[in-house]
């Protein structure tokens, strides 16, 4: 026979009563923060973060309407000033406070902002205990401490199931999954006739799509070039059931050009109902920070596509609403948009374009009966369920129920600060000049921000992304591998190489021509023996927990790499590194 699944009432269940983010954080702040006599308010923590211990002797010993000026005045001297104030708060280096005051003065709305510095101080603190810099949020963004401790404490107090059954601990998995469901669908704003699979990560999501689509060989599969390896990986599929590829280029500066777009799409589209055509857009370069126009989801849709959007770049920074944007289908990775749980994605489908899909094979979970020895398979009747293989990471489900909520506090200013720092960035690092020749220290290949946000709730015209290579004094490229192995010696953690994005990696570095070269057996190795470098670009991408002080580290790791001296002897120890390797 097949599963025994079980479906119980939500409501019948009270899941997080003593879990969800924003009552665990009160509870701990009544814990652990004793009332102050006076009025001062010296630390803020909002949402799912966790207080600060701001006890002491003496201002306990001191009742407000005793207070002298000189207990004020003394008590000033070790309070932080609130986080909304104009302060140079936690910068501790004199160099680093007076460019964050310069700072300022050009993006004064950064401090409009000033919520995520509270919540830089509760749950991620360990950024600045450990002196590491992370810039590589479009990797994988940073969990927040508090949802870890929400998390592991449900844990600690419940005893979950296995899904496919009907006993008690079966039945609280079964409704923090279905919990979830609803999450995420009112997180993204969809309307009725959407559901979700649970899948790995977003790549999960995408190969379901494309292993189910009914390609045929009057059906067309329309991608840009500028995509992830996942969406290409989808032409696999429809090549192998005989459908055309066809490919919207990317421009010099990555993502796609609407016209041409429009042209591909319409010249494309299907001609017959028999035969279903696919369009994947791509919501958000991972490498060239081009954000595609979703409109264009419309204009497919209208040309009798069915659509698919890989949001896992935009999801994190941008609000995404299947109301106002209805695709057929989306793919996401949650440890993308907050850190925690990694192994977890979803595909955000309308139940319609389920019905139309057809699983290659079957699998537990998916089946109510299944015929052996025989052909005999009957599907499960709900539609999720027939496309989620096997378990579910239900031990995991209720840490997205938490995440969206923590997440939907705090999305609504992440475009207003991350506008701030990428314009400063930019900006920073164009006129950066070598010490010996005054030449540019560095070339930025991916598209930089136009629109200068000035109020919450804005959104930017790119993501948060800077694709960029480092040049000796002499104009030539640095290796990728030298950049990346010193800024690991100043415990900068970015990435190099194409981002699992060949085609908006080959359009930014001038490669197109090479690429569409390549012949077939072609490693990576001998692509680059042939172009004789190393292939790819440093990125540095930005995020949930970003603030002045990264883009300042930084800054100040590309200021060595201007200078002469401090470039030398880093070169010299990667090399030893290197021959220390080989041996």
């Amino acid at each position: 026979m097949g599963n025994s699944h079980s479906h119980p009432h939500s409501a019948a269940l009270d899941l997080h009563s003593q879990s969800h983010l924003h009552s665990h954080s009160h509870k701990q702040q009544r814990a652990i923060v004793r009332k102050r006599s006076t009025a001062a308010l010296s630390a803020l923590t909002l949402g799912c973060t966790s207080g600060f211990d701001l006890s002491d002797s003496e201002s306990d010993s001191t009742s407000s309407t005793a207070a002298t000026d000189r207990d004020r005045d003394e008590k000033l001297s070790y309070d932080p000033p609130p986080l909304y104030a104009s302060s140079v708060v936690d910068l501790h280096e004199d160099s680093t406070a007076a460019a964050y005051k310069v700072f300022l003065k050009e993006y004064p709305e950064y401090q409009l902002t000033w919520i995520l510095d509270a919540l830089r101080r509760s749950d991620f603190a360990r950024l600045d205990r450990s002196g590491e810099t992370y810039t590589d949020y479009m990797g994988g963004s940073l969990y927040p401490e508090s949802l870890i401790r929400v998390h592991t404490g449900f844990l600690h107090r419940n005893i979950l199931g296995n899904t496919h059954s009907v006993s008690n601990t079966s039945k609280l998995s079964a409704a923090c999954a279905n919990e979830a469901r609803e999450a995420v669908l009112s997180f993204f704003r969809a309307p009725p006739g959407y559901t979700v699979v649970f899948t790995p990560n977003a790549s999960g999501a995408l190969k379901l799509v494309g292993e189910s689509f009914p390609f045929n060989e009057g059906s067309s599969f329309v991608l840009g070039a500028d995509s992830h390896n996942s969406v290409h990986g989808i032409r696999q599929f429809a090549a192998q059931r005989g459908a055309h590829v066809q490919y919207i280029a990317s421009t010099e500066h990555g993502g796609l050009d609407l016209s041409d777009a429009k042209g591909v799409l319409a010249q494309h589209r299907p001609r017959s109902k028999r035969s279903l055509s696919l369009f994947a857009l791509t919501g958000q370069s991972n490498v060239t920070n081009s954000k595609n126009p979703l409109s264009l989801i419309q204009y497919a849709a209208s040309q009798g596509y069915c659509t698919l959007l890989d949001a896992a770049a935009l999801a994190p920074t941008s609000v995404m609403s299947l109301t106002e944007t209805p695709v057929d289908a989306m793919a996401i990775s949650f440890y993308k948009m907050f850190g925690f749980p990694t192994g977890v994605g979803a595909l955000v489908v309308r139940e319609d374009l389920l019905a139309r899909l057809e699983r290659p094979w079957f699998a537990g979970g998916t089946v109510d009966v299944v015929q052996a020895p025989g052909m005999v398979v009957t599907m499960t009747s709900e539609p999720h369920e027939r496309f989620e293989d096997g378990t579910i990471n239900y031990l995991s489900l209720p840490a997205i129920t938490d995440g969206l909520r923590f997440l939907s506090a705090y999305l609504p200013f992440l475009p207003l600060r991350l506008s701030s720092l990428m314009h400063h960035l930019v900006a920073s690092l164009a006129h950066l000049r070598h010490d010996t020749t005054a030449t540019p220290v560095v070339r930025i290949l991916s598209r930089t921000p136009t629109r200068h946000l000035r109020a919450v709730g804005e959104q930017s015209d790119t993501g948060s992304i800077v694709a960029l290579i480092f040049l000796f004094p002499s104009g030539e490229m640095m290796p990728n591998s030298f950049i990346e192995y010193a800024a690991s010696r100043q415990n900068i953690s970015l990435r190099t190489g194409c981002m699992c994005n060949p085609g908006g990696a080959a359009a930014i570095l001038g490669l197109n021509d090479a690429m569409a070269a390549l012949p077939a057996g072609v490693t990576l190795r001998m692509f680059e023996q042939h172009m004789g470098r190393e292939l790819g670009v440093v990125r540095i991408s930005l995020g949930l927990a970003s603030d002045f002080r990264d883009v300042w580290h930084v800054l100040r790791f590309a200021g060595l790499m201007a200078n002469a001296q401090a470039r030398g002897a880093m070169w010299e120890e990667w090399l030893g590194s290197q021959a220390g390797e080989a041996m």
